[in-house]
């Protein structure tokens, strides 16, 4: 689960990822939270797994209509990687395309499923944080009702974290109401889920039950 930034600012978390993949020529499967100049995001992920030797690459927008044949062929990558974006809209169309159960049946067969804000969002019970906080936060124009995801982890996730007061108040608020714990991280830092074994890579906090605790 990455929270957001470069290459450079994940190079720990690229580091954990490789460590689970066991294929010598893996295939790695991008997908946008929206094909809207989702051909530069994925050139961006190209190189930034290049420098890992990764050399087979699929880009599969979800938004736009699509070959049957490559929606398999994604679901045998080595790792699927869910973009950033809107996650209002990545979720209606993982939805529509039936594509989030997919991707919940290839992780508990043992794929490898990485997420960058919203694609880390998409991983919890519920996108509930991605209206937050109500000063920046992403917004629903496609007017989504039903805001359950993947339920991978029992946790919600924040991205792009900013270790402040105004961020606390509403993350202490949300805690008291939802009482799921709540991880929040600035850009370059994330969760690594590796069955029973969790690593928190960077600076990460803990709400719960209206309460903050540093984590790393």
């Amino acid at each position: 689960m990455y929270a957001g930034g470069d290459a450079r600012a994940n190079r720990v978390l690229d580091d954990e990822l490789f460590r689970m993949v066991d294929a010598k020529n893996p295939l790695m499967a991008y997908i946008p939270a929206s094909s809207y100049l989702s051909e530069i995001e994925f050139q961006h992920f190209v190189d930034q797994y290049r420098r890992f030797r990764v050399k087979r690459f699929l880009h599969f927008p979800v938004d736009v209509p699509f070959d049957r044949i490559l929606f398999k062929e994604v679901l045998k990558a080595d790792v699927i990687h869910l973009g950033g974006g809107n996650t209002f809209h990545f979720l209606l169309w993982l939805r529509k395309t039936k594509m989030l159960e997919a991707l919940r049946d290839y992780v508990h067969h043992g794929g490898i499923l990485t997420g960058l804000s919203a694609g880390a969002i998409m991983m919890t019970p519920d996108i509930e944080t991605a209206a937050m906080p109500s000063f920046d936060r992403d917004e629903n124009h496609d007017n989504i009702k039903n805001l359950d995801a993947m339920a991978l982890v029992e946790f919600d996730f924040f991205p792009h974290y900013r270790n402040s007061p105004r961020y606390d108040a509403e993350f202490r608020k949300f805690t008291r109401k939802q009482k799921r714990s709540l991880y929040v991280c600035p850009d370059g830092a994330g969760i690594v889920i590796d069955g029973e074994r969790k690593v928190f890579v960077g600076p990460t906090w803990l709400f719960q039950d209206g309460k903050k605790m540093a984590i790393n």
